[in-house]
């Protein structure tokens, strides 16, 4: 194993305020700033890495079942039963770049912000269309599992949720500014796995729900703008009170 290092060693990971070239800034990064600016801003300007951790290979394996299932029925053109159920006048969405869309690593869906020269960036799991109105539905897969029942209600209102739907409002802006149209409303597929069987059997038993979530975009761009200012600044922001990111760092300074 090799040693733990602390700082970035890729320069295009790092922000260089005298640089004309596009800085590029992913979902998840958008998130962390809203989250955090001085973590945000130690992260893409000063360099300071995030431990990192291993990727979540049962919630992986689940959007890659989910994907083959929808494309099965993405190239017959025909509604997913999901869409048949809820009386959805929908069908997968066809297109020859769906596949890098799907891929943050291969850039995934962008655009460039040009009063910023930020390029926002992420890898959404889907997008149906519906045959009415002609716009885009984009769509989240979620894997989980709980007790409790699923409604509409209880699941958007879960704290910790809002960084589900702050993330799909950047996915419909992204798109927009791609210059398709892309309906208000957007659906999390939540997968949730059965934990209450007798015993395994080598298999987990999932129930789907679907979540319709109304986005709201009318946020992000003075967001942008604020972003900017960040990198662009000399002075670390302060600390934030409720990231716990920080209070650990802070914390830790008594035992040196």
């Amino acid at each position: 194993m090799k040693d733990a290092t602390s700082f970035r060693t890729r320069k295009n990971s790092i922000y260089d305020k005298q640089s004309n070239s596009p800085f590029k800034i992913s979902r998840s990064k958008f998130f962390n700033f809203l989250s955090c600016k001085r973590c945000f801003y130690l992260d893409r300007v000063k360099g300071l890495k995030e431990p990192s951790m291993p990727g979540w290979a049962l919630n992986v394996a689940v959007d890659e079942l989910l994907k083959k299932e929808f494309d099965k029925y993405r190239k017959e053109q025909k509604p997913h039963p999901i869409m048949i159920k809820h009386n959805l006048n929908l069908v997968p969405f066809q297109h020859k770049d769906l596949d890098i869309w799907r891929n943050s690593l291969k850039g995934g869906i962008s655009y460039l912000h040009e009063k910023t020269n930020l390029i926002i960036h992420g890898g959404i799991d889907d997008i149906w269309f519906d045959l009415k109105e002609k716009k885009l539905v984009v769509v989240d897969y979620k894997a989980q599992s709980s007790i409790y029942p699923i409604t509409i209600s209880s699941y958007l209102e879960v704290e910790w949720h809002l960084s589900y739907k702050l993330q799909m409002d950047i996915y419909v802006h992204i798109l927009r500014n791609m210059n398709f149209k892309v309906s208000d409303l957007s659906y999390f597929y939540v997968c949730n796995g059965n934990k209450t069987n007798s015993k395994f059997d080598n298999k987990i038993d999932f129930t789907t729900t679907l979540i319709p979530y109304r986005v709201d975009t009318s946020w992000i761009e003075n967001k942008l703008f604020e972003m900017k200012d960040t990198l662009d600044s000399r002075q670390v922001p302060e600390i934030e009170k409720k990231c716990e990111k920080c209070a650990y760092l802070k914390g830790g300074k008594y035992f040196f």
